[in-house]
């Protein structure tokens, strides 16, 4: 496979540079076995943690660490992420190899981790160019990545020693209390109240809710895929927002981001995933194949279509208020209350048809 597939880091972006020398002479303190000096790369992204990729003359690594400024409480917390994919290594096998942790502030002002590179593809918007798929490929890889997130509910928690993780019970509660609450305290002027489809969530509820790891964020840009077959999964990225949650839940966050090819030119817009493809399953298909794979039972999916498009809307609108507040100047952001009328819009419409 050409090299021009591969997803690959670049310059790094102005006011978010690394004191390389610092985290070298850290590394080989840490005895680990890195030569030469390093060439610092980063990764597109990085609304959240920044990650960069660390070129030795013998091994190539990641770096992920908090971006400045974070103050938050149990924001960006490197140590959970770092110690969770630690756990996972035993039990999951698409976590990357954990190098080292440090939460020494003196290194480069914030806690970071060093973790193994995988070297492959990741499919983002669009698939690399030269990378030419056949309906029957982008099938198989579909359903691929839909049974990593299968094998990822299906962990032992107790064996991987994550049961004290998160509080679990109570969570399918929890996430609609709270991102009522985060909605409503980021709302502006020029979005909805959402006080329909929070009452309805509300009152909604499913009565059984199952307990599992959930990854909260898995979508196609955060699996890397075998650069030999791109069919085949060999990593899954960003476990910032793992917890133990309902399953079913965490299959409607990744729904949220799934656009279909006949879907509307709002949703094409926002299209970060390559689910347009033929061959890619639609929606109520992965929902079908999901089921079937788990053999858990859900009559009516409608509740977790909507938590995940409003919670979706409520992490757009948390974007805009910091552009709207003037927190922020980046111009991509400027419409975002667009997409969270539309957003909503598809929370209300999923409850009509489900009530006809």
């Amino acid at each position: 496979m050409s090299n021009q597939v591969l997803d690959k880091a670049k310059a790094v972006r102005q006011g978010e540079e690394l004191n390389i020398n610092a985290v070298d002479g850290w590394l080989k303190a840490q005895k680990i076995d890195v030569q030469g000096t390093p060439e610092v790369t980063q990764y597109a992204g990085g609304a959240s943690n920044w990650t960069y990729c660390l070129t030795y003359s013998n091994v190539e690594l990641i770096l992920r660490r908090a971006p400045k400024g974070t103050k938050a409480k149990g924001a960006h917390d490197m140590g959970r992420e770092f110690r969770l994919q630690q756990a996972l290594q035993e039990v999951y096998r698409y976590v990357p190899k954990m190098i080292a942790f440090c939460d020494d502030d003196a290194v480069i002002g914030t806690d970071f981790y060093v973790m193994q590179k995988l070297t492959g593809v990741i499919p983002r918007k669009n698939l690399p160019r030269g990378l030419n798929s056949t309906p029957e490929q982008t099938a198989n890889l579909c359903t691929n990545v839909i049974d990593c997130l299968v094998e990822l509910h299906q962990v032992d928690i107790d064996k991987a020693g994550l049961s004290n993780l998160a509080k679990g019970q109570g969570y399918i509660e929890r996430q609609i209390s709270g991102w009522s609450e985060r909605y409503t305290k980021a709302k502006t002027w020029n979005v909805p109240s959402a006080k329909y489809v929070m009452n309805w969530l509300q009152n909604n509820m499913p009565t059984t809710e199952r307990i599992c790891l959930t990854h909260n964020d898995f979508r196609f840009d955060n699996v890397v895929l075998n650069p030999e077959d791109h069919t085949q999964v060999i990593g899954v990225l960003d476990w910032e927002l793992a917890t133990l949650g309902d399953p079913l839940m965490d299959l409607g966050n990744s729904l949220a981001y799934w656009i279909e090819a006949d879907d509307d030119f709002l949703a094409q817009s926002t299209r970060r995933q390559p689910t347009h493809l033929k061959g890619m399953l639609t929606r109520q298909q992965v929902i079908d194949y999901y089921l079937k794979k788990t053999g858990i039972e859900c009559d009516d999916f409608t509740f977790y279509e909507v938590y995940g498009l409003f919670r979706l809307a409520g992490i757009v609108q948390q974007i805009y208020y910091r552009y709207h507040h003037k927190q922020t100047n980046n111009p991509a952001f400027k419409n975002f209350w667009v997409f969270v009328h539309y957003l909503l819009w598809r929370c209300k419409k999923s409850i009509k048809a489900q009530n006809k």
